[in-house]
């Protein structure tokens, strides 16, 4: 028997957690925390696994929203052995010791936890690569025959990976965030060869029309034609950014086409933790699929924001900024230029990635000038800079989750990690393909029993 339950990342993208039990293994893919929620309210309900068997966590990626609930499950779920890549591993011993003071400000002393514990947690990790292959067998499981475990490479960071599951006549893919088609850096997902029986896909640009987003030649094009626009006029560009996998992204995007000359070689300023990151890709460019693996981030010449008090010297001096958060949250850098940024007529904030609905960074996405946006902290402010979207997708677009449910033919589909308009789309788009295929849109914590094609 098989059966599915979503803990969190079900209907929405945060907190991605969904127990998996394979005769009697139990098997956590991803472990993530809400970025929209504080404290407990961020985690996924793991009061669910108390009366489970639980024996494994399988690591898609080293994204918050899918690893950041980590040192709250093993401090609950002493026992539970961890297994992701090379990479998500370092990336991972970066981010959660990164997060400890952040979520201990939101959580009483009783759940809270050190840096002490995230050594500890680490060090327990099992590392897996690309294409090698691991048995695992629960404590409770009912076979002799164990579970085969192997990763694809997801396209999405640097580390990410597709589970596949393989057992009897069942070989279920968990695609994590994937990212099918190239970027800048990252060459693209690589999908198993043989058909899978089950296909548990994410769903997030499933309600985005693909015609809006462009591709990655035409969208660059867009955005150095705007660059050149606001430098030329005395203005600079703040760029908020995830400081994992987008910000490697934009750097590698600016710097080449300033490299080109299409692009007004500019300072270019960024600070904190996407700078140890970019030295993670830089350390492992060889040893994923990466379009160029002679190109190196830490060859681009960056200024570091940190110490930077009078931000009126970026009205002087034409310059990008490139700073994290992605949303713009409250108490971040992109938060503290932005409101800055916005009241400057000759200024522009370039939005690159997938905003919250709940965020500052999607009310400031959705604004033009003249428009009043009003941040967390109460304040209205009116809107005299340039605001613009680009589309730098890490996720793969809609069309590319049809491909690969067509080149995969799953008989089983498992829609998770999106907003019920996306499922749909993408759901009823498989129909149309195949009518026969079970298809499920996930909701938490309720349980969906898999057959098996033996069945």
């Amino acid at each position: 028997m098989i059966k599915f339950i979503p803990l969190g990342g079900a209907e929405e993208i945060g907190a991605s957690c969904f127990y998996l039990n394979i005769d009697g293994t139990g098997i956590l893919l991803d472990c993530g925390i809400h970025p929209q929620k504080t404290g407990i309210e961020s985690l996924p309900d793991f009061d669910v696994l108390k009366d489970l068997n639980l024996d494994y966590v399988i690591l898609s990626h080293a994204h918050q929203d899918h690893i950041g609930a980590l040192p709250f499950l093993v401090s609950r779920f002493p026992h539970v052995r961890i297994i992701a890549t090379p990479q998500t591993i370092e990336i991972a011993d970066l981010t959660l010791h990164n997060a400890v003071n952040i979520l201990n400000d939101q959580l009483s002393e009783t759940d809270s936890y050190t840096h002490e514990d995230v050594d500890l947690l680490l060090r327990s990790v099992y590392e897996l690569k690309y294409l090698d292959t691991m048995y695992i067998k629960g404590m409770r499981h009912y076979s002799d025959l164990p579970i085969r475990l192997n990763f694809y490479d997801a396209g999405h960071i640097i580390g990410s990976a597709s589970v596949l599951l393989e057992y009897k006549h069942d070989r279920i893919l968990y695609t994590g965030d994937i990212k099918l088609s190239k970027q800048k850096l990252l060459a693209g997902a690589i999908l198993p060869e043989q058909r899978v029986t089950t296909l548990i896909t994410e769903t997030t640009y499933g309600s985005t029309d693909t015609k809006k987003m462009g591709n990655l030649k035409s969208e660059t094009r867009r955005f150095v034609k705007s660059a050149n626009k606001i430098l030329a006029e005395g203005g600079s560009i703040l760029i908020p950014v995830f400081a994992l996998g987008k910000m490697q992204e934009i750097f590698s995007i600016i710097s080449g086409e300033i490299e080109k000359g299409r692009l007004t070689d500019v300072p270019i300023y960024t600070g904190g933790i996407g700078e140890k990151i970019s030295k993670v890709y830089d350390n492992n460019r060889y040893k994923v699929n990466y379009v160029n693996p002679d190109f190196r981030l830490s060859d681009i010449k960056k200024e570091s924001y940190f110490g930077i008090n009078d931000l009126s010297g970026f009205g002087k001096t034409p310059s990008i900024v490139i700073a994290s958060s992605g949303m713009i949250l409250p108490g971040t850098f992109s938060y503290k230029f932005a409101k800055f940024w916005l009241k400057q007529k000759s200024f522009g904030i370039f939005i690159v990635g997938y905003m919250d609905e709940e965020t500052p960074g999607f009310r400031i996405a959705q604004s033009s000038r003249g428009d009043i946006v009003m941040l967390n902290d109460g304040e209205e402010i009116k809107v005299e800079c340039t605001v613009e979207k680009f589309f730098f997708p890490t996720h793969s677009n809609r069309e590319e989750i049809i491909e690969i449910f067509m080149q995969l033919n799953p008989s089983n589909v498992i829609m998770v990690h999106g907003e019920e308009e996306s499922k749909n789309w993408i759901g009823h788009r498989m129909l149309e393909i195949n009518p026969s295929i079970r298809l499920y849109a996930s909701r938490k914590l309720n349980p969906i029993v898999l057959r098996s094609d033996a069945d």
